[in-house]
């Protein structure tokens, strides 16, 4: 079963390649996906990856707080938004 990690704290220059193969040091990794601004495409400073669930659990201790472009990362597990799935009502 897969898992899905959030990776917050990210350097701006962060590119899905270098988390790619950060976290492909602890299993493999199916998807990456860094977060941009809609309007200007700029980095967000966070984003997803989504691994095995066990090697996610691997990933997630051994990370979690680690240097990476100077900046401590952040990993969790990535929960789905409240309103997924749910009548948002009309406009």
């Amino acid at each position: 079963m897969r898992k899905k990690l959030y990776v917050g704290n990210l350097p701006f220059s962060a590119t899905e390649n270098e988390i790619r193969e950060l976290f492909e040091k602890h299993g493999t990794v199916h998807s990456v996906n860094l977060i941009t601004d809609r309007e200007t495409g700029r980095p967000r400073g966070f984003g997803f990856v989504e691994m095995e669930q066990e090697e996610a659990n691997a990933a997630k201790d051994a990370l979690n707080g680690a240097l990476f472009g100077e900046r401590s990362l952040r990993v969790n597990e990535a929960h789905e938004p409240r309103w997924k799935g749910q009548n948002r009502g009309r406009r």
